[in-house]
């Protein structure tokens, strides 16, 4: 008798992650691999192997994968598979045989993050994920609700809106830009509660200049208040090595599609186990699931393969190793930042020092508006970046990937050499 897959696999369309040992063998080439990760950084034939994993196009150069990243050809050929499986017969294939293999990935994650199994919800990304915490929280008229003016912006908007609804009131401070005095974070935001202060939401990386905050330190002290920290987790799980334990909090959030590149539409939401029965979801559960993480995950009718595809993407993730990755996005950064910093029309928005930032850097070139030089970067050389425009600063959020190539952030380079230099062309002139 011949089965489906042994079908399909003569007929050349099996997915590789259907096969066993596509992964070992994806990463055969790297996997033996030995030294320091800050010598492994530099090694660009470790690194073009790791290249080699992505289908992306090189015509182009994508310096925004901060916003969300491309994922390697064998998550997505996994994703693909289980979707052709989940269409035979979705209720039975998806409900009954894909859906329960969700519990394989919670621990894996949870394994990676470092906590319980029972304290992991899948969720669609980051927004999600704070926003079962933003808006799960009971609060009453009056109460104040702590963060920076340099957070997230969909979720400043999200308590903005309690703040019309229910007459909340939602306070916000600047921090330093970069910051590179931890104690003088937690001095901003001990300093800006007040009695009616009920929560505080922080980024444990800013999104727009890569700054990384100290979250324990901050949850701490909050704890000594009695005020709940959410942590925005957008951009660091996957891209520094850390755990849970270096934190401490109760509540964190991120979205999987961006550093660990798992398929778009997954993320992640930690919420301590004690915590749990105090949070409402976002979409109604019954109440027999008032202390089951699963309530969070009640969102109706939804793909079981985007979910199921993240254990190959953290099985990649793994394979490269974290601390080797972090270094190797740090070095990316610095690659392309160390040569701008030459000029002296250049101003980093993003300390250089490994413990205040990773792989994402916000540049600004002085007497040349951002938005001009993002556009003339995309039409003149096909350069992808997102220009940010902040009441306190602006600049160019960059932000490579492991499938970054050192001859593209040199074509980068070269362009904003040209810009400080020459200036922006003439709209004919390109």
């Amino acid at each position: 008798m011949v089965t489906r897959r042994a079908f399909l696999r003569s007929a050349g369309i099996v997915p590789a992650t259907l096969i066993p040992g596509a992964i070992p063998q994806a990463l055969s080439a790297i996997r033996g691999v030995t030294g320091a990760p800050q010598e492994i950084a530099r090694d660009e034939r470790f690194w073009l192997e790791v290249q080699q994993a992505f289908s992306v196009d090189r015509s182009l150069i994508n310096l925004n994968s901060g916003g969300v990243s491309p994922s390697p050809t064998i998550v997505q050929e996994a994703m693909k598979g289980h979707l052709d499986y989940s269409n035979e017969a979705p209720v039975y294939t998806m409900w009954r045989i894909l859906g329960p293999q969700r519990e394989g990935v919670r621990q894996r994650i949870a394994r990676a993050f470092g906590c319980e199994d029972e304290e992991i919800a899948l969720v669609r990304n980051s927004s999600e994920g704070l926003q079962i915490c933003q808006l799960g929280i009971d609060l009453e008229p009056g109460d104040e609700v702590l963060t920076t003016t340099q957070d997230y912006g969909r979720m400043i908007t999200t308590f903005k809106q309690r703040e019309r609804r229910e007459g909340i009131r939602l306070v916000q401070f600047p921090v330093p830009i970069p910051a590179e005095d931890p104690a003088e974070i937690v001095r901003l935001f001990e300093s800006n509660i007040t009695p009616r202060t009920r929560v505080i939401l922080m980024c444990h990386m800013i999104n727009i200049t890569g700054q990384i905050l100290p979250v324990k330190g901050v949850v701490q002290m909050a704890r000594r208040h009695g005020i709940p920290v959410i942590v925005d987790g957008a951009h660091t799980f996957a891209h520094f090595d850390f755990t849970h334990a270096d934190l401490d909090c109760d509540y964190y959030a991120t979205s999987l599609h961006k550093w660990l590149l798992a398929p778009h539409g997954t993320g992640m939401l930690y919420v301590r186990r004690d915590k749990i029965g105090g949070l409402w979801p976002l979409m109604a559960a019954p109440e027999g699931m008032d202390e089951d993480i699963r309530k969070y995950e009640e969102i109706g009718t939804h793909p079981a393969a985007n979910y199921i595809a993240i254990a190959e993407a953290l099985t990649f993730h793994q394979g490269i190793g974290a601390k080797r990755k972090e270094e190797r996005l740090r070095y990316l950064r610095n690659y392309w930042a160390e040569r701008l910093l030459t000029h002296d029309r250049v101003r980093l928005h993003t300390s250089l020092k490994p413990e205040f930032s990773c792989g994402i850097g916000t540049v600004q070139i002085k007497g040349v508006d951002t938005e001009d030089v993002r556009t003339y970067l995309w039409e003149a050389h096909r350069i992808i970046a997102t220009s940010i425009k902040h009441a306190e600063f602006e600049g160019l959020r960059v932000t490579p990937n492991v499938f970054t190539t050192l001859e593209e952030l040199d074509r980068f380079v070269d362009a904003m050499e040209h810009i400080i230099k020459h200036g922006i062309p003439a709209a004919e002139d390109t």
